[in-house]
């Protein structure tokens, strides 16, 4: 027998935290003595301790973790539920990361705000291009239900054009739409310029001419895409202290995409129109 001390050591857990799982009845002591009250634990009740703080740490409230217990998992089966539980949490770790990297992106933009100077606009037309395209649908403009669906989509259409024996011709092109739907949700087009020999009529992939555009507001934005805010809120305080309307949806030109992205540059390009 251990006294509560000892198995608090043991444990790697406080007193009064023993004390609290006595109460709720999640791990009771082997024997209280019935003139003192002290309370005495048994070396295998550790293998229930450890249970206990793992599911607890694992997010599990304490009535989750008597219940999973009280049935008397295997090994085999407490392990799967935890390594499910810790995928659970990476997940939600990694999105928390997501979030705060956006927060970051916004912050930094604000902070730019009025130091972008309008010569880093110019106004262009922008010639037709053949591009090889895949289109799938996320849920909004916002970041977060974008680039879930961008990637994949530019990954899948290389492979396809790689297994098809078709090469690159040119800079790829991301395009974003309302969807037809009118629920919110926005079709996204992923598309890789290819020489103009390549014909449609394909099942793995869509060909078609970009139509040109006659006039485009365009800025040439450096770094990672979690920054390009600023770039985009420049477009608009150009169109709008310059006379101009935006006259269809915008694109995006990527010009060179190394792993690292911090040394991206993409041409962002908003076709325009007079008052």
């Amino acid at each position: 027998m251990l006294n509560i001390g000892d198995f608090a050591g043991h444990g790697r857990v406080s007193v009064r935290m023993l004390h609290h799982y006595d109460a709720i009845g999640l791990l009771r002591p082997a024997r209280v003595d019935p003139a003192t009250g002290y309370r005495c634990y048994e070396a295998g009740q550790l293998a229930r301790l450890n249970r206990v703080i793992a599911l607890k740490e694992l997010g599990f409230t304490l009535q989750q973790v008597r219940t999973v217990l009280d049935e008397r998992p295997e090994a085999v089966e407490l392990r799967g539920m935890l390594r499910l539980r810790r995928a659970q949490l990476a997940e939600a770790i990694a999105a928390d990361e997501r979030r705060l990297a956006r927060v970051e992106a916004r912050l930094r933009t604000i902070e730019s705000e009025g130091n972008m100077s309008q010569h880093d606009v110019v106004v262009k037309p922008v010639p037709s291009v053949r591009v090889a395209q895949l289109s799938g649908v996320a849920a909004s403009y916002a970041p977060e239900d974008i680039t879930p669906v961008v990637g994949p989509l530019f990954d899948e259409l290389c492979r396809r054009l790689a297994e098809a024996g078709i090469e690159e011709a040119g800079p790829s092109v991301a395009r974003y739409e309302d969807s037809p739907e009118r629920d919110g949700s926005v079709v996204v087009v992923a598309a890789v310029q290819v020489a103009p020999s390549v014909r449609g009529g394909r099942d793995d992939f869509e060909v078609v001419d970009l139509a040109p555009i006659e006039e485009a507001v365009t800025i040439v934005h450096r770094g990672s895409m979690e920054d390009a805010l600023g770039s985009f809120q420049a477009l608009a305080r150009f169109i709008e202290e310059n006379g101009y309307r935006t006259a269809g949806y915008a694109r995006e030109r990527y010009l060179e995409c190394p792993d690292d992205v911090s040394g991206w540059v993409v041409e962002f390009q908003e076709p325009v129109t007079r008052r």
